[in-house]
This record gives structure tokens, C-alpha cells and sequence, in this order.
């Protein structure tokens, strides 16, 4: 099924101000944005057209950092499937084998614009495993996948302190040492292994968590790095600068008090859940400010939920409230749209409206920040999952 948006008063993501266009999509990918209502672009005859006059385009919504589909609905502590409870540095686990697909949960986050997510372990672990995005939409979570193993999840701060507290961790210092023997032990395991080259007797025995490592090592994927407190994020960039590898930061709770020091340091940030309360010490200074401040001085800001620490479907909300708190309103559609996908690592495939891009995009009557406003239509590679 090929799809056709007409006259539709399109937000791409990368210009701020809208523009009326027509939107063609062909096999899941946007073919045409057409301008001006004259086109030279042959429309296939199977399409289905949805007339937009008057209605508002968005590219689908994207989060950076969250949990949906391995933290059930509904289901309790039961359900959880997010963090490894017997071992503080896991590397080699993978969020995908944990994913949900037919999470109601799903459902919702579509239903409001929410088309792609990046999903993974969580924070009780020095080392959680990686990340994979995925679409919101689906029964086999294969079939959803973006790119799998986009980060690897580490934490600084309370949570892996306080879970891990009477049997390994109970200190910021360990839960830094830790994070730096098993790199340290990475980067061993890989030199013998660069240097042993074809001959396999030379090889060191084989060691899942390391293997898990060496693409961070390489540079492949990002540390992906939870961190709430101010010296915590400096904690994470100090490792991360200790073994040459890249890194994103996840949370950034007390960033607008150092926004002069993340800015010099130009690493993805992703910041969020805010619609919580405080419920831990390294949170007092929780703000909607917060992304607002970091985007005004040329950080690369997401807005994210931690879904399900918020529901999935609040994303917009969430881009609402910071913009009310003094974010510009095209800052705030980017950290909800572009900025996520370049934080993941595929804004090849998703975040904006441009030709060759996936048919990710929403119809709505107004601006999505407002609580007023109705999602009217929702497609994901060009096929409609969501209508009026």
C-alpha cells in the first residue's frame, strides 16, 4: 500500500516553520514532499490518499532513552523484564530478548504519535546490556527493530549503590571502579585477540561480557550512561574521555546547573523523566527548565519518559511542558523528533519528513504539545495504525 498526504500543513523537523506539501510514500519509504500543488511526480494507482487541508504533519515521535515493552502493563513486578537482579555488570545481556511486542502499552504510545522507541535494560546495574529501537507496532519484535544493540546501558548514582548495597556496591567510587575494571578487561581480552589474529591457540577463551564490550571499545555504539546528579555526569564523561569511547547521557536531572560544562563537552543528552516527583535525594533538583536551558546553549537535548516511569504516550505532553517552562517550541518538536533519532543513532531512517526516510508521520488538529489537540491519523511505514 502506498500512501499520499495532500495538502497537509507540514513540521519536517529540520525547518522551523511549517509548509503546506503533499507526502508520498512508497513501500514504507517517503518517495516525494511536493510543494505548490503542481507535481511531476507519477502517483502509483494503489495509493491511498488522505486529504490534510487544514490539519497539521508531523514526522512520527521518537524516544531516546525508555523501558516500554520490557517493564509490562498491567502486570506487575512479575512482568519486569529490565534489570538483571544477580549480577552488577552484565554487558552481554540485550534488550530485544526481553521486549513484549503485544504490550498494550504499544498500543498507547502509537495511538499518540509515538512511532519508534528506544528500549533497554535499566539502572540497578553498573553494566545493564544494550539497547535496540524499535517500532511501536507489531507482534514479532524482529520485525520492529530499527537497529538492534544502538548503546550500552551503564549507571552512576543511587540506583545501582542502593540495590546492590549488601552484596557488591555501596559507594559512587565502586560503582566507577567497577565500570572501569570491565573496560580495562575489555581492552585486554581485545589486544590478545587483535594480536593472536587466525591463530586460534593464541586466542583467550572465549568471554561473552567481553565480547560485549569490544564494540564500545571500537567505537561502534555508546556507553549509554544514566546519570541524575551533577557529579555523576562528570564522572561518566571522565571515564568515558579514560578509554577513548563515546557516550551519551542519560537523565541529565541537575544539567541546567552545569550547562556551561556539557556544552563545552557536546555529547548527546537526553533528559527526562520531569513528570515525576522527587522521589530520591539525587533528584531534589528536578526541573522543566532543564532541557530548555541545555538546548539555548547548543546542546543536543531529547526529551524522554523513561516510559513506562512515565507512560509512553506522554512524550508530547512531556515536549509541552518543557516549552510552558521556556523552551523554544521548534527546540522542543527536535528533541522529540530528530534529536532521539540522532541520540540512537538512526536518523537515517526516522525523525524528520525528507525523501528516502521511513513513512513515519502523524496528522493532527493542532499542536501536539496541547492536551486539546487530536491525533487524527498515525502511520508507520506508510501503513495506518492509528485513525481519527
Amino acid at each position: 500500500m502506498n500512501l499520499l498526504v495532500k495538502n497537509g500543513m507540514v513540521h519536517d523537523g529540520i525547518r522551523p516553520e511549517a509548509f503546506q506539501a503533499d507526502i508520498l510514500v512508497e513501500n514504507g519509504r517517503i518517495k516525494a514532499i511536493i510543494q505548490g500543488g503542481v507535481s511531476h511526480v507519477q502517483i502509483p494507482e494503489d495509493t491511498k490518499v488522505v486529504e490534510a487541508e487544514g490539519l497539521q504533519v508531523y514526522p512520527g515521535f521518537v524516544e531516546a532513552h525508555g523501558h516500554i515493552g520490557l517493564d509490562g502493563y498491567g502486570i506487575g513486578y512479575e512482568g519486569m523484564d529490565y534489570n538483571e537482579l544477580n549480577d552488577i555488570v552484565c554487558p552481554q545481556m540485550r534488550g530485544i530478548d526481553g521486549v513484549k511486542p503485544m504490550d498494550p502499552a504499544f498500543r498507547k504510545a502509537a495511538a499518540a504519535g509515538v512511532t519508534c522507541v528506544c528500549v533497554g535494560p535499566g539502572s540497578a546495574n553498573v553494566l545493564g546490556g544494550t539497547f535496540t529501537t524499535i517500532k511501536t507496532v507489531g507482534r514479532r519484535v524482529d520485525d520492529m527493530v530499527v537497529r538492534d544493540g544502538v548503546a550500552m546501558k551503564c549507571a552512576f548514582g543511587e540506583n545501582p549503590k542502593r540495590i546492590y548495597r549488601d552484596k557488591k556496591d555501596s559507594s559512587r567510587m565502586t560503582t566507577a571502579a567497577l565500570l572501569r575494571e570491565m573496560l580495562f578487561k575489555a581492552r585486554e581480552y581485545m589486544e590478545k585477540q587483535e594480536a593472536a589474529g587466525e591463530d586460534t591457540s593464541k586466542r583467550p577463551a572465549f568471554d561473552m561480557k567481553m565480547e560485549a564490550l569490544i564494540p564500545v571499545l571500537k567505537r561502534e555504539i555508546p556507553l549509554k550512561a544514566h546519570a541524575h546528579a551533577a557529579e555523576d555526569l562528570f564522572t561518566a564523561l571522565r571515564i568515558a574521555k579514560e578509554f577513548n569511547v563515546r557516550i551519551t547521557l542519560e537523565h541529565v536531572t541537575e544539567g541546567h546547573l552545569i550547562v556551561e560544562e556539557l556544552a563545552k563537552e557536546n555529547v548527546p543528552l537526553a533528559v527526562g523523566p520531569s513528570l515525576t516527583s522527587a522521589s530520591k535525594f539525587e533528584l531534589r533538583n528536578k526541573s522543566w527548565t532543564t532541557p530548555g536551558v541545555l538546548a539555548a546553549a547548543g546542546c543536543q537535548v531529547s526529551i524522554i519518559t523513561d516510559s513506562p516511569v512515565i507512560p509512553q504516550e506522554y512524550l508530547p505532553l512531556c515536549a509541552g511542558l518543557a516549552v510552558q517552562a521556556g523552551m523554544e517550541p521548534f527546540a522542543a518538536l527536535q528533541a522529540i523528533t530528530i534529536n532521539p533519532a540522532r541520540h540512537a543513532g538512526i536518523e537515517d531512517r526516522v525523525g524528520s519528513l525528507e525523501v528516502g526516510k521511513d513513512g513515519d508521520l502523524i496528522i493532527t488538529d493542532g499542536c501536539p504539545f496541547e492536551v486539546s489537540t487530536q491525533v487524527k491519523y498515525v502511520f508507520i511505514n506508510g501503513k495506518q495504525v492509528v485513525d481519527d
